[in-house]
Parts: C-alpha cells; sequence; structure tokens
C-alpha cells in the first residue's frame, strides 16, 4: 500500500508548488511564489472547491513551509495547522485510487483534480492520505470525507496529512 503512495509522491517533481520545495539556507520561512494547495486548470470540467464552513480550508493546510535538515526536507507547520493533529476534522478534496476498483479503502484526497494520469496535481501540501472505516465508491466529483487527522513531522513518504477512519460525508 505506502508503494503506491510513494509511486505518487514520486511524480510531484512535475506539479509540485514552490512551498514544498526546500528553500535552502538563509530561507525566510514564508511561502514562495506559486506555492499552494496545487493548480486548478481553468479548462477542468470540474469547479474548483469552495470554502465551506466546517470543513478544513486548503488555504490553512498549504500555509506549511519547508526547511532542509541533512538530506531531508522537513515541513514546517503553523500553530493553527498543528491544532488540528489528532482531532477529528471534515475535508474535502478530488480522490486518487491507490487501489484498483471502484470501491476504495485508500486514496489520497487532493485539493484540485487530476488533469495528468501520470503527475500528482499538487505538493504534499495540498494532498492527504486517506484510510476510510469503509469502502468509498471512487468519483471524479469532489467529496467530502470526515476523520481523524494526523499533522506527519517527518513521514518516511513524504506526506504532510493522513486522515484515519475516514468517513464519507453526504
Amino acid at each position: 500500500m505506502k508503494t503506491e503512495v510513494l509511486l505518487l509522491l514520486a511524480a510531484l517533481s512535475c506539479t509540485a508548488p514552490a512551498a514544498a520545495q526546500p528553500s535552502g539556507p538563509g530561507s525566510t520561512g514564508k511561502p514562495q511564489p506559486g506555492s499552494g494547495a496545487g493548480y486548478h486548470d481553468p479548462r477542468s470540467q470540474f469547479p474548483p472547491l469552495k470554502e465551506r464552513e466546517g470543513v478544513v480550508s486548503w488555504n490553512l493546510l498549504s500555509s506549511v513551509t519547508t526547511r532542509v535538515e541533512g538530506a531531508f526536507v522537513r515541513p514546517v507547520y503553523p500553530k493553527a495547522v498543528q491544532a488540528l493533529n489528532n482531532r477529528e476534522v471534515t475535508v474535502q478534496g478530488f480522490m486518487m485510487p491507490l487501489e484498483p476498483g471502484k470501491q476504495q479503502k485508500h486514496f489520497l484526497l487532493s485539493a484540485v483534480p487530476t488533469t495528468c494520469s501520470f503527475c500528482t496535481p499538487a505538493g504534499p501540501e495540498g494532498l492527504i492520505e486517506v484510510r476510510s472505516k469503509g469502502p468509498v465508491t471512487f468519483s471524479q466529483e469532489a467529496v467530502t470525507v470526515r476523520g481523524k487527522m494526523s499533522v506527519l513531522p517527518s513521514d518516511p513518504y513524504g506526506m504532510f496529512y493522513r486522515l484515519a477512519d475516514g468517513q464519507l460525508v453526504k
């Protein structure tokens, strides 16, 4: 299962926003131009996500910056993002399956829809790895999921966020 996440994250080099890129020595810790939760192609048949009350904002999640520690790039989370750790949250996004078939129990949730079969549409600040309690039917439309959020300081697969015990919210 983790292999799929690693393979998908390997494609980040073609689409990763600047916030996911190390800023190098002397970094100010401020988000870089072009950073954020990914690029929503205006030609997409799917409308961009709208901010909704009670749903964690992708603007908040993508406010993470990074720092280089030796050979690793580590996320630096603002306090508002850190406060989400181990809390029950609701998030919305576009499904990226990690399993074969229409029923998914392990998938990525993205801030923007996929426009390329070989690239992720956002960097790690625009993705959430989801493990659901039960199967969720794959949809190209945006979905809303509720579960326990983990804010990951040093995930070996490069993920910044994970949602456990996810359940689809109608």
